[in-house]
């Protein structure tokens, strides 16, 4: 199993805009091989911001990058974003691989 998570910090006061985006996309997962569920997780209110994560769960690393490389990636990451000022910097990625 592995697990892909990117960690976005938002601006307080756009965290519905923010989620609304990401509840109305088309992710284009459903079929790719290797894919197994995504979630996306509200974490903790900060001082500044809201902490999301997204998370998506792949049979392997190899099936995770393969996405990353498809036509179906390059569609889900091309649609509509959250308003100006939303995010506070650029996601950061996290993966992890199961220890058997």
């Amino acid at each position: 199993m592995f697990i892909a998570m990117n960690r976005f910090r938002i601006n307080h006061g756009f965290e519905d805009a923010f989620e609304t985006v990401w509840r109305e996309r088309e992710s284009f997962l459903e079929g790719v091989p290797g894919f197994r569920s995504f979630a996306l997780l509200r974490g903790p209110a900060r001082e500044d911001h809201t902490l999301y994560a997204s998370h998506s769960v792949w049979a392997s690393r190899a099936d995770f990058v393969a996405w990353t490389e498809s036509e179906n990636f390059r569609k889900a990451h091309s649609q509509a974003s959250a308003p100006k000022g939303t995010y506070q910097g650029h996601p950061d990625l996290e993966t992890f691989e199961q220890v058997v």
